[in-house]
C-alpha cells in the first residue's frame, strides 16, 4: 500500500490499514509540514449530553448550503465519538475541565462541541500520529520524495502504483492500492493560510489519471487571517470569536451584524464577504486592507490558556493582543471540492482512494462547518481498515528492473526562469479572478491566461522529462539539474492544472452558493442544487447523493 501525504489524513490512514500490510508513506518534505499541523480550532464531535449527532448533522447540512451528501454526513457525525476515543487511546491530550473534555463554540455550531488542545490541536494530533507511525514496523516513510503521476494498468485501468521523484531520479513503485492524502491547494491563491506544500498535487495527479473530480469551485475563505505587511497569512482561529472576541472596523464598530444576525459567528463565507464588502467601501485598492479582531472581551487568563500560539505569533509581528486588536482579512483556507469518493474513500479509479482535503467526500457541501475537517480525516481514514488486497498487483505491467536513462535538459536556465515567473504570477491572478468575489468576465480572463501558461509549461523539456517517463524507464536527471528546479517544475505544473480546473468550475456554476460567490449571479438557484463534475476536459453535473463512479452526465 502507498499513502501519499503525511498530514493527519495520511498518517491516520497508515495507522488504520491492516497491520499485515506493508505501507509506504510518501511525503515531499518532512512529516511535520502539512496543513493539519497548522489546525488551531479543534475537532468537532457531539459527545456532550446536551448535544447529539442529529444536531451536529443539522448544523453541517445547514452550513453546506444544499450540497452535502446526507449519508456521508451521517457517517461523519455517527463515528465522531469513536474517533475521539481512538485519539484518546493513542495519547492525544485534549484540554479538560476536571475529568470532562472541554468543548468550545465555533461559528454555525448550535452547541459547544469543538474539542481542542489549546490553539495547536492539529499539532497535538499529528505529533501523536507520527510517534505511533514510527513504532509500527509495517509502515515505512519516504521523506523528500515527490509523487509525480499515478500508474494505471494499461488494460484494466486499475491504479497499480505511482511514479516518484527521489534524489533527482524517477522511480516506479507498485502497490495493491494508492491513497491520496496530499491536502489542499491553497497555494493557488496569493492570500492563503495554507503552508507552502499545499500545491494541489493529489487533485492534479488524479485529474491527469482520469479520475472524476467534484465541486472544485468551492473554496472556503477564512475571514480572519493575520494581515500585517511582510507576514504570512497566519490563521487566527475561529475559536477566538467563539470565546467572545469582537470583529470591528477602524472605528470600533461591530459591522458584521449589518450583514448577518449572528455577526462574527455567522458561517465563514458570510463573514468573509462581510469583511470584503466593508473594506471595499473604505480601502478598495489596498493589498493589506484589514479589519480588526478585538480580544479584550475575553479575560486575559482565558486568552493565555486557550491561545498561546496566537499570542506568540502576534508578538513576533509587534502586536500585543492584550493591548491591541489583531488586524485580519479573508484568505483562502480550505478546498471543499476534490477527488470524488464514496463512503469507503474509493475514487472512480479502481485501486485509488482519497481522503482529507484532497477528497470530496460530500460532508462539506458548499461551505465547510468549522472543525469538521479534522473529524473527516479521522472518520474516512478509518474506512480504509476495510481494504483487502485482491492480488491484482500480480498483473502489473512493468519490468522488475527498468534500465536507467540519464536525461539532460537543454535551455534549462530559461525554462526555470519562466517557471519562477509563472509560479509567482499565478496566485495573484487566481486571487484577483476567483477570490472572495467572482464575475464571469474576470473568470474568462483568468482562464485564458492560465491556459496559455498551461501550454507553455507543458512545452518545456523539463516538464516532458518529468511527465513522459514510462514504467519501462528509470530516469536519472543530469547533475546540472538541481532538486529545487525539478520540484519547481512539478509544483508549477500541478498549480497551473489546479488553477485552470478551479477557474473553469467557477465559471461553469452560474449562481452563488456557500464559498462560491458570483457578483453577476448573486442568488442561489434551485437548478444548481447539484454537484459539478470534471473528468478530463468534460464538465457536467450530478444529483446530490449520486454514485461518484457514474459519469454519464458529464458532457463537454
Amino acid at each position: 500500500m502507498i499513502v501519499i501525504g503525511s498530514g493527519a489524513a495520511g498518517l491516520y490512514a497508515a495507522l488504520s490499514l491492516p497491520e499485515e500490510l506493508q505501507v509506504g508513506i510518501i511525503t515531499k518534505n518532512s512529516l511535520q509540514t502539512g496543513s493539519s499541523s497548522w489546525a488551531q480550532g479543534g475537532v468537532a464531535a457531539a459527545i456532550d449530553p446536551s448535544d447529539s449527532p442529529q444536531l451536529h448533522l443539522e448544523d453541517t447540512l445547514k452550513a453546506g448550503a444544499g450540497l452535502c451528501e446526507v449519508d456521508a454526513v451521517q457517517l461523519l457525525v455517527d463515528e465522531a465519538a469513536v474517533s475521539i476515543e481512538s485519539l484518546l487511546s493513542l495519547g492525544v491530550a485534549f484540554d479538560r475541565k476536571g475529568n470532562t473534555l472541554e468543548k468550545t463554540l465555533e461559528a454555525a455550531h448550535s452547541r459547544p462541541r469543538v474539542l481542542h488542545s489549546a490553539d495547536t490541536t492539529g499539532r497535538a494530533i499529528v505529533d501523536i500520529f507520527i510517534a505511533r507511525v514510527q513504532e509500527r514496523s509495517n509502515i515505512h516513510v519516504f521523506s523528500e520524495a515527490l509523487a509525480l503521476n499515478l500508474w494505471r494498468h494499461p488494460e484494466t485501468g486499475i491504479c497499480q502504483g505511482v511514479s516518484l521523484l527521489y534524489q533527482r531520479q524517477i522511480h516506479w513503485l507498485k502497490a495493491e492500492a494508492v491513497v491520496l492524502a496530499t491536502g489542499g491547494g491553497g497555494q493557488v491563491f496569493s492570500q492563503t493560510t495554507n503552508p507552502s506544500v499545499s500545491t494541489g498535487d493529489g487533485v492534479a495527479m488524479a485529474w491527469r489519471a482520469g479520475a472524476v473530480l467534484r465541486d472544485l469551485e468551492f473554496f472556503q475563505f477564512h475571514p480572519t487571517a493575520l494581515t500585517v505587511p511582510g507576514a504570512p497569512r497566519f490563521l487566527i482561529s475561529e475559536a477566538v470569536r467563539g470565546e467572545g472576541a469582537h470583529l470591528v472596523d477602524a472605528q470600533g464598530d461591530r459591522f458584521a451584524f449589518d450583514y448577518h444576525p449572528s455577526g462574527e459567528l455567522a458561517p465563514r463565507d458570510v463573514v468573509s464577504r462581510a469583511i470584503f464588502s466593508h473594506l471595499q467601501k473604505t480601502e478598495p485598492d489596498a493589498t493589506d486592507a484589514h479589519v480588526y479582531l478585538n480580544l479584550t472581551p475575553i479575560s486575559p487568563e482565558q486568552v493565555r490558556y486557550r491561545f498561546p500560539k496566537i499570542i506568540e505569533v502576534c508578538q513576533q509581528w509587534g502586536i500585543d493582543v492584550f493591548q491591541q486588536p489583531i488586524p485580519v482579512a479573508p484568505a483562502a483556507h480550505y478546498w471543499m471540492g476534490g477527488v470524488a469518493v464514496d463512503l469507503n474513500s474509493q475514487t472512480s479509479i479502481p485501486g485509488l482512494y482519497a481522503i482529507g482535503e484532497t477528497a470530496s467526500t460530500g460532508v462539506h457541501g458548499a461551505n465547510r462547518l468549522a472543525s469538521n475537517s479534522l473529524l473527516e480525516c479521522l472518520v474516512f481514514a478509518r474506512q480504509l481498515a476495510q481494504i483487502k488486497p485482491d492480488g491484482s498487483l500480480q498483473d502489473a505491467v512493468a519490468p522488475a528492473d527498468p534500465p536507467k536513462i540519464v536525461r539532460e535538459i537543454e535551455n534549462l536556465e530559461y525554462q526555470c526562469h519562466r517557471l519562477e515567473v509563472i509560479r509567482e504570477a499565478l496566485p495573484n491572478l487566481v486571487w484577483q479572478t476567483a477570490g472572495v468575489y467572482r464575475t464571469g468576465e474576470a473568470l474568462a480572463s483568468g482562464i485564458a491566461q492560465v491556459e496559455a501558461w498551461q501550454t507553455e509549461v507543458a512545452s518545456f523539456e523539463i516538464s516532458h522529462g518529468l511527465r513522459d517517463a514510462t514504467p519501462n524507464q528509470s530516469i536519472q536527471f543530469d547533475a546540472s539539474v538541481t532538486e529545487r528546479e525539478l520540484i519547481l517544475a512539478v509544483e508549477t505544473c500541478n498549480l497551473v492544472d489546479v488553477a485552470a480546473l478551479t477557474l473553469k468550475s467557477a465559471a461553469f456554476r452560474t449562481e452563488s452558493r456557500g464559498g462560491h460567490y458570483r457578483v453577476d449571479y448573486p442568488q442561489s438557484s434551485p437548478e444548481w442544487v447539484v454537484h459539478t463534475l470534471v473528468e478530463g476536459a468534460a464538465f457536467g453535473t450530478a444529483a446530490v447523493n449520486a454514485e461518484v463512479s457514474e459519469s454519464d452526465q458529464i458532457a463537454s
